[in-house]
């Protein structure tokens, strides 16, 4: 499953990135075990770029407030109601949509992965997929059970979210001693950081021929 030219799929404009300023990317966390590294990508990307985080319910389990580097708003689900007092107050969901250049979901649940394929938007986090303006990128890293991933849903749903313009960021399967398959864990903090990067940097060098 590779990973897919961001807003390619359907031929809609690219978004032209800003030069003048650092990049804004929005970084999500989904439920999963992995999300113990969350605070780690938040570190990788927040040395080079402006970062807001947004956090489901479940992930809190696993991250760490305090790994999360200073500076870095974290939301979660409570924000998108505390925010939002009357007719005319911003929403959080579309506010964060606006702001960020671009989205990375790392780690992408599979219970997450389902709701964005199904157009669910029950939290903070799907409601943003939901209104997401697909000319931005939007990546994704999955994180979970070998056989979750290898299950015919999985396909469906991956080659699903190709078709709407989101990238993927493969997981890394590993092996067992006995050779057997094991989890298919997130892809590491630093090769996400590289991925996103590399893509951006492309599209601002393609641009602005001669730039550093």
């Amino acid at each position: 499953m590779a990973c897919s030219d961001p807003a390619s799929a359907k031929g809609k404009a690219v978004f032209e990135f800003p030069a003048q300023r650092k990049p804004r990317i929005l970084l999500a966390a989904c439920g999963c075990v992995t999300a113990v590294k969350f605070g780690h990508i938040c570190q990788c990307f927040s040395d080079w770029a402006e970062v807001k985080a947004v956090v489901t319910r479940a992930s809190t389990r696993f991250i760490d407030g305090l790994s999360i580097p200073k500076g870095v708003a974290v939301y979660t689900d409570d924000h998108e109601w505390s925010n939002w007092k009357k007719l005319g107050d911003g929403v959080l969901h579309i506010e964060l949509r606006r702001w960020a250049d671009i989205m990375v979901i790392a780690p992408l649940s599979a219970n997450t992965l389902g709701k964005i394929v199904g157009g669910l938007c029950d939290n903070l986090l799907t409601c943003i997929v939901r209104a997401w303006d697909y000319s931005k990128p939007l990546f994704v890293a999955p994180s979970m059970n070998f056989f979750m991933w290898d299950n015919s849903f999985t396909e469906k749903h991956i080659m699903s979210i190709d078709e709407l313009g989101i990238s993927l960021i493969p997981p890394v399967i590993t092996r067992s001693a006995c050779g057997k398959h094991g989890d298919c864990a997130m892809a590491e903090p630093s090769s996400i950081y590289k991925t996103v990067r590399l893509f951006y940097e492309l599209k601002i060098l393609k641009k602005n021929p001669g730039m550093v």
